[in-house]
This record gives structure tokens, C-alpha cells and sequence, in this order.
């Protein structure tokens, strides 16, 4: 696939998506939103691909939407004619993952800087690593914008006072690696040379378990969040019966009792 803002390259079942801008601080123009939802397309649809990486070129990961290409009038840039299409109706994504709706899970890398709309990806990323370097805050309140759902989301990641400080402190305050990993915003920080490497050992790891085993988990947590605890747990164990039914559900059990690793065969 041809792309001019990222990279996409699938390896190892591991698809890896390089946000491509740096002199740009890899901030998310409307090009790069759409190649973006492609990429997602692409993985998605891909049999090859059980797993999705995200990381950035240069010094930042993502510094949120570009502000050179917002209109006057601060709409959200559309392909499609204004308010013609469901999405548009909905809080703007930009560039974050669909990840109510697809099945893999992500892995999102943080090797720099990372504000504003790049927040997504850490509040909505299923593995989320932070290289040492890596720096975290939201400017909207600085440049005059309500904090919508960035700051929405931060709050379901952390404390609502260390959230409510980061959306009202805007760019005058930065969290580090170091601290966001205390508070749990990210599950390891890594040497910065490191971050790559790291990032697809992790990958490699989760794709040694069973896919669709992987997939219905990652389904029933992100999906069970939106529910009261009852109705999350049935509809979990939905999951479990459906995955139950599976080659790989049988493959499972059989390599445990014969000693050897599992083949999995997604299916």
C-alpha cells in the first residue's frame, strides 16, 4: 500500500504503522487521517495480520491535529459533504483507532512527544509502552479550545484530579515517561533505542497465544466497560461459547497434554 504521511509494513503477523510527518511533530493532517483509517482497513481485513504496532518517526509520536490545515471556522475536516455521513455525527475521531469496532488489539509504541489527539492512542491502545523520552500533556485550554474527548478519555485512564490537572494545566505542564508509568497511563518504559524492538518482542508474544482467544478477550474488556459489571460478565462468557467452538479451542488443551507448542490456525 502506498501511503505519503505513514508507513505500513506487515511482518512476523505483526502489521507496523510509522507516523511519517516529523517535521511536522507527526501532527495529523486530514492526508494522514485518511491514510490512517486505511491502514486500520488494511490490518483488519488482513488473515496475515494478528496484531497491530503504532509508533512514531523523530523526535514526537503524535502532537494532534495539525493546526496549519484547520478551517477558519474550526470544523472538523470531512471527505464527504458536511454532516452527510454517521461519523460526523458522532465525537471526531481524527486519527484515533477504531477499537470499539475491530477485533485485533493494538500496541501503541510512544517514542516522543505525545499531546492532544496523540493522547488517543494512549487512552484507547490495548499494550501502550512509552520510550524514556517520551512527554505527555494537553494544550487545548492554551490555544483557546474545550478539551473534548481527550481529556474525556484521560479521565477514564487516570485519577479525575491528575486528569482534571493535565487538561487545565494545558501546555504549560508536561508529564513524563516516568510518571505516567507510575499512574499506570503506561504499562513499561523502555530505553529509547530500545522502543521499536521492545514494542515487537511484546507483539511477538502476544501472537504466541491463540488469536481468537486474544481477539474475544480484547472484545469483552473493551466492549464490558460501556456496561454495568452483570451484563459485561455475560456477555464475556458469549465469547468464551463462541471462541469454545474453534480448531484453536481444541488445539489448546491437545499441545498442553502432548507437550509441545500450540499451532494455531485462527479458525
Amino acid at each position: 500500500m502506498d501511503f505519503e504521511t505513514i508507513e505500513y509494513e506487515v511482518a512476523d503477523r505483526v502489521a507496523t504503522i510509522t507516523f511519517d510527518r516529523p517535521d511536522q511533530l507527526n501532527a495529523l493532517s486530514p492526508e494522514m487521517i485518511g491514510e490512517l483509517r486505511r491502514a486500520y482497513a488494511a490490518a483488519e481485513a488482513d488473515d496475515g495480520v494478528w496484531i497491530l504496532v503504532v509508533t512514531g518517526r523523530g523526535r514526537a509520536f503524535c502532537t494532534g491535529a495539525d493546526v496549519t490545515e484547520i478551517p477558519a471556522d474550526g470544523r472538523v475536516v470531512y471527505e464527504e459533504p458536511y454532516l452527510s455521513t454517521y461519523p460526523q455525527w458522532e465525537a471526531p475521531q481524527e486519527g484515533t483507532p477504531p477499537f470499539r469496532s475491530m477485533t485485533k488489539p493494538i500496541l501503541a509504541a510512544i517514542n516522543g512527544l505525545c499531546c492532544g489527539a496523540g493522547m488517543d492512542w494512549v487512552t484507547t491502545g490495548d499494550l501502550v509502552i512509552a520510550s524514556e523520552r517520551a512527554e505527555f500533556f494537553d494544550p487545548h485550554v492554551s490555544i483557546g479550545l474545550v478539551s473534548g474527548r481527550e481529556s474525556v478519555r484521560l479521565a477514564r485512564s487516570l485519577p479525575t484530579h491528575i486528569a482534571m490537572r493535565m487538561a487545565l494545566m494545558g501546555r504549560h505542564e508536561r508529564m513524563s515517561a516516568a510518571r505516567a508509568y507510575e499512574l499506570g497511563l503506561v504499562s513499561e518504559v523502555v530505553e529509547h533505542d530500545r522502543l521499536l524492538a521492545r514494542a515487537h518482542e511484546l507483539a511477538a508474544i502476544v501472537n504466541r497465544n491463540a488469536p481468537l482467544a486474544v481477539r474475544g478477550t480484547r472484545l469483552a474488556i473493551r466492549k464490558g466497560l460501556d456496561l454495568p459489571l452483570l451484563e459485561a460478565e455475560v456477555m464475556a462468557e458469549a465469547f468464551r461459547e463462541r471462541v469454545v467452538r474453534t480448531d484453536d479451542a481444541k488445539e489448546g488443551p491437545l499441545a498442553f497434554l502432548e507437550k509441545r507448542e500450540p499451532v494455531w490456525r485462527c479458525r
